[in-house]
């Protein structure tokens, strides 16, 4: 293993910036076409029942490949494998711009999403390679973890604006100079370590494929529920059952067993992805209620997303920190959890005719302060104790977890709206059929966060995160 340059402290300002702001940019594309799907759907002919598929291959191939990614970063470098993931990225905005049918469109979103697979883990690395282990680091993990939250509707608020007033190309555009900012700022970060060893690409092809065709298999299941669905569920369990094999026989293993080993770990990666299952979910029936059934412009729907925004704001900037200084982290994940499923269950009581006042905006700001709170804990908890030769996978599960969340949960609940929907009773107007659907959806979505307060309650040790600070020394770098 290589040594680090020690960052000069004028520049670790810089460096965060540049870190954080990477990170905004990989989570905020996951969500920046979800208010521009209807637009997209209709300029594309892309069917809706196939729309969703542009907001799931960028999470699939985004958390996919996280994992290979933060591998690559270990071996070859974290800031060079930053920069050649902005690259990829950059370059697959551009072809997403211009794409001329669907199917283009979605192999862009593929494409993102793994050169945000490759920036992501890096980005964290290297955050911890800047700042020191201690409160100065838990204060940039902080930064870290709350653009995890506020990038998702960060990408809500920009896509109406720009999708109103330039049009839906310009959500794959706008990444460019974005991108571009972020690669001139990267002199401002730290070499970073390399670790000795092989990339394990059996691995990762397996486990990308697995996960691929069980969200496939999902998805058609709330369609159609054929054969085909069967096939596809069953080459997903044989493929994970394949890539558990090979972690367990590979040299170079791409998740280490020694990264779960840890039973808080395990809780804070399995709470990210539930939040993520429930959060993304949450965005596409909310866009679709406020385009479908109100009748908002994508720039009215993307400025109904501001009191989601505030609230993760809050959450992860003023509540989450402050509850973190003074309780367990396992506390700090239950009441986080628990304010996002009441938020949801405050949903269930939309109507078509629904005072947005009275339910859609404020249901918003405390699911928002809710999922803030839990996006700073769990990546905290994600990221702590890991031994250095293994930091960069930790650092890619932290955001998998969150990415792999979105796909699954996205797939399971848009067919358990549908099922909702087509089941009401004949006759039932059909604004009042789809919104009882998409509340359905949503109550789902508040089904995931309450399975994370149990899995905080059961897996997270009872330990306050500043007790830990001394042992961070282990965090990815």
């Amino acid at each position: 293993m290589t040594s680090i340059d020690a960052p000069r402290p004028e520049r670790s300002g810089l460096a965060l910036l540049v870190i954080a702001a990477a990170q905004l940019l990989m989570v905020m594309d996951g969500t920046i076409v979800t208010v521009g799907l209807p637009v997209i759907g209709t300029g594309l002919g892309i069917p809706e029942a196939d729309l969703d598929w542009v907001l799931t291959s960028y999470a699939l191939a985004f958390g996919g490949l996280l994992l290979a990614g933060g591998r690559a970063g270990d071996l070859f470098g974290r800031r060079r494998m930053f920069r050649v993931g902005l690259v990829a990225f950059l370059a697959a905005s551009l072809l997403g711009g211009v794409a001329g049918d669907g199917t283009t469109l979605v192999v862009a979103r593929v494409l993102q999403g793994a050169g945000a697979a490759i920036v992501a883990p890096a980005a964290l690395s290297l955050l911890a390679d800047t700042f020191p282990a201690g409160p100065q680091r838990n204060k940039a993990l902080g930064v870290y973890g709350a653009m995890g939250g506020l990038g998702s509707v960060a990408g809500l608020l920009l896509g109406g604006a720009l999708t109103e007033y330039l049009g839906w190309r310009w959500i794959m555009f706008v990444n460019v100079p974005i991108a571009l900012l972020v690669l001139a700022g990267t002199f401002a970060l730290v070499p970073g370590s390399r670790e000795r060893g092989g990339l394990d690409l059996s691995g990762a092809a397996t486990v990308t494929l697995a996960l691929g065709s069980l969200v496939y298999a999902i998805n058609r299941a709330g369609s159609y529920g054929d054969g085909l669905t069967l096939v596809f569920g069953a080459a997903a369990v044989a493929l994970l059952a394949v890539f558990v094999v090979i972690q367990r026989t590979a040299r170079s293993p791409m998740l280490p067993p020694a990264v779960l080993a840890d039973r808080s770990r395990l809780g804070a990666n399995l709470i990210m992805l539930l939040m993520g299952a429930g959060q993304l979910a949450t965005f596409y029936f909310l866009t679709l209620y406020m385009q479908t059934i109100k009748q908002y412009s994508p720039m009215v729907t993307g400025l109904a997303y501001l009191p989601f925004a505030i609230g993760i704001g809050i959450g992860s900037g003023l509540i989450g920190p402050r509850l973190q200084a003074r309780a367990a982290t396992r506390t700090v994940l239950v009441i986080g959890m628990a304010v996002a499923a009441a938020a949801m269950g405050w949903f269930s009581l939309l109507t078509p005719d629904q005072n947005p006042l009275l339910v859609l905006l404020p249901a918003q700001l405390a699911g928002g302060v809710g999922l803030g709170i839990g996006f700073v804990a769990a990546t905290i908890g994600g990221v702590q104790g890991v031994a250095p030769r293994a930091s960069g996978i930790a650092s890619g599960l932290v955001n998998t977890s969150q990415q792999i969340g979105g796909a699954i949960g996205l797939a399971v609940l848009a067919g358990v709206a549908v099922a909702a929907t087509t089941g009401r009773p004949a006759g039932t107007p059909l604004p009042d059929a789809l919104t009882s659907g998409y509340t359905t959806g949503m109550l789902g979505a508040g089904g995931f966060y309450l399975a994370a307060v149990l899995a905080a309650v059961v897996l997270l040790r009872p330990r306050p995160a500043d007790q830990d600070a001394p042992a961070v020394h282990a965090l990815p770098h």
